[in-house]
């Protein structure tokens, strides 16, 4: 297949979870035969921290501004069978209205963002990356998250058909590796900034950083604020690159996943970063969102922390039992959850469409 996307961004993961993804999920479908063009806009805050080296197979379009990329992209589309256009895409409603212009081109909207985009769309917000008919001019719908929200993009938006497509992770790149002693700590965080995660990031490391005070954390990413309530053992880095996540896990005695409070409440939302970390070999602690058990086995693949006081507890565990768990979550990854696992999955999925295959 020759697949164009039109997504946030693949050049660089400064303060998205969009690029690392792609890269995989790219990665995966050209080892299995297919090509990739993938349209990105070229903006400052990007460009200050590519970090993108390139996928045999895939060609990156950046460009400054819709109209001059009109006829490049019109010409991408007409060698391409398969059309998908993004959340947090910047062009996506120029870049919809060109793909329904496509009557032999498989139509599919990946929104990686889907309980947010139905939680602003509840609030009477206006959601940028949406058509304003919504997404039933689409084929298809992939989705990041299960459950509930397979059932609202349909029922909310229109949606046709809907099918989750989890995240994923590449194990050539986030795997077992030598620890760094600037990244060293009992207890890591890597994620950006969102205030619908500021009150478990403050029940979960900060209380426990507060009361642990012998111990040190580490939280990577970018965007906090300074008022943010950092403890005198909790070290910041301000962007940890894809390259270091390896070794950034691998320094942390235990890794903390939290997830942004819409996706929790929808359940069936596994981060990127929880994947990278099962696949590093790093025991994780988690907050608990529903379907989390499709994923990993709590207590014995993961451990499941609500409070201060159980991450307290968790941060206790004998080193034979974290290395079992954080083993357990490597080989699960591996088995279920690699980015050629779902580029295979995504591949299917076009098949229904494309030739019938069920």
């Amino acid at each position: 297949m020759n697949i164009a996307i039109f997504g946030l961004s693949i050049s660089s993961s400064w303060g998205n979870g969009h690029a690392t993804i792609w890269r995989g999920l790219c990665k995966g479908l050209c080892g299995r035969g297919h090509r990739v063009t993938f349209f990105e806009r070229d903006v400052p805050y990007y460009a200050q921290s590519r970090d993108y080296t390139g996928i045999d197979g895939v060609e990156l379009v950046l460009y400054e501004n819709w109209d001059g990329i009109t006829r490049q992209a019109a010409n991408a589309l007409r060698e391409a069978d398969v059309a998908i256009v993004t959340s947090y895409c910047p062009d996506a409603i120029a870049a919809s209205e060109m793909i329904f212009n496509r009557a032999d081109t498989l139509k599919c909207f990946y929104d990686l963002d889907a309980p947010v985009t139905l939680t602003r769309l509840e609030r009477g917000e206006k959601v940028e990356y949406i058509p304003e008919q919504g997404l039933g001019d689409f084929d298809l719908v992939l989705s990041w998250t299960g459950g509930e929200t397979i059932r609202k993009l349909k029922s909310e938006l229109g949606a046709q058909e809907v099918w989750p497509l989890y995240g994923c992770v590449d194990p050539d790149i986030h795997r077992p590796v030598e620890a760094k002693i600037d990244y060293s700590c009992d207890l890591s965080y890597l994620g950006t900034y969102s205030q619908d995660r500021q009150d478990k990031v403050d029940e979960l490391l900060v209380k426990t950083a507060r009361y642990a005070k012998d111990m040190r954390f580490i939280i990577g990413g970018s965007q906090y604020p300074n008022d943010f309530p950092w403890q005198d053992n909790i070290w910041y880095l301000s962007h940890v690159e894809p390259g270091e996540h390896p070794a950034f896990y691998c320094s942390s005695g235990f890794t903390l996943n939290i997830t942004r409070r819409a996706m929790a409440e929808m359940g069936f939302c596994p981060q990127g970063r929880l994947f990278e970390a099962g696949a590093c070999g790093t025991a994780i602690i988690s907050d608990y969102w529903e379907g989390l058990e499709q994923f990993y086995e709590p207590g014995e693949e993961i451990i499941i922390c609500r409070t201060c006081e159980e991450v307290l507890e968790a941060l206790s565990m004998g080193e034979t039992k974290r290395k079992s768990i954080a083993q357990a979550a490597r080989q699960r990854t591996l088995e279920c959850h690699t980015a050629n696992r779902r580029a295979q999955e995504m591949e299917n999925i076009f098949d229904v469409y494309l030739l019938g295959v069920k």
